[in-house]
């Protein structure tokens, strides 16, 4: 069985550019590098990965094409680009010609954009054209406050191939549960988006068990269906809360759950349908 960690990061602190990484975030302030996760990805029986980036610039995505040149087990780059630009175009053609195959998708930091309904702004129609014309997949890092817009997005460009980063973050510890639960739906009914299984013990309070975490996954799966939903470690941003194995076990317990018999989907064939994956 193939398995795919559908989404993952790495950083190296002297590039740079990582405005959200500060020395008070604690464990995640060091370098972490394709040597720290092969381990990881060994001991669980992950077949490969995709990396996704954690820098809102354009040498972040250089960087990462370096490293899935270097590191077999990297299929696939979720990189970054300013969608504003007026040569957008442009940008989006030379980065596919540099990944030379490696670019799968492109994702702005939407959740940390001051205006909710940036994604939704006109101006970016030709950004998200351009994503359609190369066939990469939009990963939307959003937040239930911006599911309104990011549907209407959908609306306006179908073709454009979706997926919701960390089933759109709920706000698991507060029990963030209706508001998110009534849009995501309307979200996974209206649109072919697919949803992420991942990042959700990082919105829960601290110690989260797979309880805690079942009402949620069991909506993702109501919503999406199997085959719209695939599973990600959000590795090392998950060392938060828990470690890689937990993780992964809690995961295959809550999947074994909700949607038993289609673990193979899950946990890759769904990964590499959407990021066209290359075996």
């Amino acid at each position: 069985m193939i398995v795919i960690d559908a989404h993952q990061h790495f950083w190296r602190l002297a590039r740079g550019g990582y405005a959200w990484l500060t020395p008070d975030i604690g464990v995640l302030y060091r370098d972490f590098e394709p040597a720290d996760l092969a381990p990881l990805l060994a001991r669980n029986d992950v077949t490969a990965s995709v990396v996704v980036q954690a820098a809102a610039n354009e040498a972040e995505t250089h960087f990462l094409f370096e490293l899935a040149r270097e590191h077999a087990f990297i299929k696939g780059v979720v990189g970054w680009t300013e969608f504003d630009a007026p040569d957008v175009a442009r940008r989006i053609a030379a980065l596919v010609a540099a990944g030379a195959g490696k670019l799968k998708g492109l994702r702005p930091m939407i959740q940390d954009i001051a205006d909710g309904g940036w994604v939704a702004r006109p101006r970016l129609d030709a950004a998200f054209a351009a994503m359609i014309d190369h066939g990469l997949v939009f990963d939307a890092l959003v937040k239930p406050r911006h599911f309104g817009a990011l549907l209407s997005r959908l609306q306006r460009q179908p073709q454009l191939r979706c997926v919701i980063d960390h089933a759109g973050k709920p706000d698991i510890a507060h029990d963030g549960f209706d508001a998110w639960a009534r849009s995501l739906e309307r979200l996974a009914r209206e649109t072919g988006a697919c949803c992420k299984l991942s990042g959700l013990l990082t919105e829960a309070a601290s110690g989260a068990t797979a309880a805690d975490l079942a009402p949620y996954v069991e909506h993702v799966f109501a919503c999406f269906g199997a085959e719209r939903v695939l599973w990600g470690s959000d590795w090392p941003v998950l060392d938060l809360a828990s470690d890689y194995g937990a993780w992964f076990a809690m995961a295959r317990n809550l999947v074994a759950s909700c949607a038993t018999g289609f673990e193979t989907q899950i946990f890759g064939a769904n990964a590499v349908s959407l990021y066209r994956l290359d075996f």
